[in-house]
């Protein structure tokens, strides 16, 4: 079974999650969130390869009789003083939020990376989250990113981070590969516009790639903001809250869903259109190139649909794809198995 091994974690949509062995050092605030699994239905998930399933009686049944699962790590493991484990892989995470919402989106990733031990940081993009800029006032796409790329500029040499990109963030974390390729490790894009050029070339277009009309087959479903006036393309743009959770959060739980509705705000969209990434600029496109890159697709998606993230992933093949049987926010509808996908793909770094 490779270095895999089968975690049963049941949540509102139950599923089986395959999860790296470094999981298994958590500590053990994490077992109580598994739970038995008699007369429940299982989703196997699929990671490039096939793996034996758990028998969920049968686990059942040696902890009945005193099995013990094996801890993988050193016996030398450090500790803080509030019982949090010190990694000893030293990777930093940073998450990135899409249109409309902020750092807040990440709350339960950000929990359980650092009950893990990973260090965590969430940006706030500009005129998202706390920042309180207008996004009415905010036309250029390099003004959007500011604050994630004032981030990586102040690392210090040498350091390198884990960039995490959601929905129109993975415009935000190719922009910043372009940027500062030598301080990325590895970005994963999570149900997000994966496109090399950005938005868009006349290809990506002709191919099907996703853009923020497509979810218009739902009719009027957008607040617009007119920032510069009715004349001119629109400046902001926010879903409409009664279709949050009927796009966005359909198998979210309803209190995720409701926090959503209370926090979204207006995205600057003509920043977000305006994000063309071209060759040449900041560095050389041999050195985007290599930074590895992870898709994870999302299958019951209803903004970034499954065949929209498969044309970005013929278009630009990732290093690998794992699939995740959720809607658009796995933060909400599926955060362990969205952490234990983070996790497995920097295990393979």
């Amino acid at each position: 079974m490779d270095q895999i091994t089968t975690f049963w974690v049941r949540q509102k949509q139950t599923t089986l999650l395959y999860i790296n062995p470094e999981l298994r050092k958590v500590s053990s605030n994490h077992n109580r969130y598994r739970e038995k699994f008699d007369n429940q239905p299982l989703i196997k998930k699929k990671m490039g390869e096939t793996h034996e399933e758990t028998n969920p009686r049968k686990v059942e049944e040696e902890e009945a009789n005193g099995h013990k699962e094996e801890v993988v790590g050193s016996d030398d493991e450090e500790f803080s003083k509030d019982g949090k484990k010190i990694s000893s892989h030293h990777h930093h995470f940073v998450l990135v939020h899409g249109i409309s919402h902020g750092a807040w989106c990440w709350y339960k990733i950000r929990t359980l990376m650092e009950n893990s031990g990973y260090k965590v940081t969430c940006i706030d993009l500009k005129g998202a989250g706390i920042d309180r800029t207008d996004p009415d006032t905010i036309f250029s796409f390099q003004d959007y990113n500011q604050p994630l790329l004032d981030f990586l500029s102040d690392l210090p040499d040498g350091e390198q981070v884990i960039l995490v990109g959601h929905s129109a963030g993975g415009l935000n974390v190719t922009d910043a590969t372009y940027k500062y390729p030598q301080k990325i490790r590895l970005v994963v894009y999570v149900a997000a516009t994966m496109l090399k050029r950005g938005l868009f070339d006349q290809q990506d277009v002709k191919d099907g790639a996703p853009d923020f009309s497509d979810i218009g087959e739902l009719g009027d479903v957008y607040d617009i903001g007119f920032g510069l006036g009715i004349h001119e393309p629109p400046t902001s743009m926010v879903l409409k809250k009664h279709l949050l959770r009927r796009l966005n959060y359909q198998l979210c739980p309803h209190e995720d869903s409701t926090l959503a509705e209370m926090l979204v705000r207006p995205g600057p969209i003509r920043a977000i259109t305006s994000a063309i990434f071209k060759e040449g600029e900041g560095v050389l496109e041999d050195a985007v190139e290599k930074v590895a890159r992870i898709c994870i697709k999302t299958m019951q998606d209803r903004v970034v649909k499954p065949e929209q993230q498969d044309i970005m992933i013929k278009r630009w093949p990732p290093l690998d794809v794992y699939q995740l049987d959720c809607d658009h926010s796995p933060f909400f509808s599926a955060p362990f198995l969205l952490f234990g996908l983070l996790v497995k793909a920097v295990s393979s770094l």
